[in-house]
């Protein structure tokens, strides 16, 4: 942690926070989170996260944010992966290979309709 020799000094800190808070805080018309618990990344979520980072890509999807979380207790249907669009539920994906997650990128993130045989409740 910086030391704190003057006023100037915690001004420039608070501004260089409020930024990084600005950018975690950053959001597009669509979130996509996958679950990067323990569980999800031996059940396979760091390949999903690349199948979707591949789609984000090629499709130059600039309104997508992706993000990840850990564990969300639900380790018997991992790989998992969360899709938010303004203004719609959250939608909760299970047993996420990279093929369904392209799959969910392509159908819910850009056609906007919900991949039903792979959603799960939680």
């Amino acid at each position: 942690m910086p030391v704190v020799k003057s006023l100037d000094d915690l001004k420039k800190i608070r501004e260089e926070a409020l930024e990084k808070r600005k950018l975690k805080a950053t959001s597009g018309r669509a979130q996509v989170t996958v679950c990067m618990g323990t569980c999800g990344i031996a059940a396979g979520a760091r390949e999903a996260m690349t199948a979707i980072l591949d789609v984000i890509e090629s499709e130059s999807l600039s309104d997508v944010v992706v993000k990840q979380t850990g564990c969300v207790g639900l380790c018997e249907a991992e790989p998992i992966v969360e899709v938010e669009i303004t203004d719609e539920p959250k939608v909760r994906y299970g047993h996420v290979t990279p093929e369904r997650a392209q799959q969910i990128m392509r159908e819910h993130v850009m056609d906007g309709e919900v991949v039903e045989e792979l959603v799960i409740q939680s």
